[in-house]
């Protein structure tokens, strides 16, 4: 895989307001994709994530959520070292014992990206979509797919993924905002959305929209932006 970087990306400059994150571009406050589609879930998402809790137990969900966030920020970091050169398998290979984390990460470098990627655009971009219903983000990767101009993102999650899980048509939805923002601004011709995910267990798997499917994605999110901003205007 080879480094192209021809797309100037803007220097990361995030805050939070009112519990969501934020970034500003060009003088202007954006909400960040994430927070978006959190605000503007769907109810059988709430009842989904609600029953859960109470399942659990507010305690433990609070610990789950917080050791998910932390091996999710280690196995980025493990993840973007590597694209930035900064490491390489080989050194991940010396080490006599890896953390899980470590191995989690080795997994998608190792199935997901080494003979699939060829080309990588930026590492962590800060995207933004200009205006009066304007938002921002950070793909994990903006680079060519398997031949396809594409966003790609790193997943973790405690559990294998499925088809039908409200989890994933969320996941399909911030590609759409990525690759809709970077199209607009870059004029760029992403047409592929995709996701890389690995479990503790180290059970690995890829999920991708692309062409017609991606564009519907890519709708679906601008109707969650204006629920967002409908929300928050009342």
């Amino acid at each position: 895989m080879e480094w192209n970087k021809k797309y100037n990306y803007p220097a990361k400059n995030r805050s939070v307001i009112n519990n969501s994150r934020h970034y500003k571009i060009n003088n202007q406050m954006l909400p960040s994709v994430t927070a978006i589609l959190s605000m503007t879930r769907s109810q059988s998402e709430k009842e989904s994530l609600s029953a859960w809790q109470e399942k659990v137990g507010l305690k433990e969900s609070l610990r789950i959520k917080n050791e998910a966030a932390q091996r999710g920020t280690e196995m980025h970091g493990i993840i973007e070292a590597y694209l930035l050169a900064r490491n390489n398998l080989e050194l991940f290979e010396q080490e006599k014992e890896k953390t899980n984390v470590q191995k989690m990460a080795d997994l998608i470098i190792s199935d997901g990206l080494k003979n699939k990627l060829s080309e990588i655009n930026g590492v962590e971009c800060t995207l933004h979509y200009l205006g009066p219903k304007g938002f921002g983000g950070t793909a994990d990767l903006i680079g060519i797919y398997e031949n396809i101009p594409s966003v790609i993102d790193f997943k973790q999650k405690n559990s294998i993924m499925k088809e039908s899980y409200d989890t994933l048509q969320t996941y399909f939805t911030q590609l759409g905002g990525y690759s809709l923002a970077h199209n607009t601004v870059y004029g760029s011709s992403i047409t592929q959305g995709v996701i890389l995910l690995v479990t503790p267990d180290l059970v690995f798997q890829v999920f991708r929209i692309n062409n017609e499917k991606l564009i519907e994605y890519q709708n679906k999110f601008l109707d969650r932006v204006d629920q967002y901003y409908s929300l928050i205007n009342k």
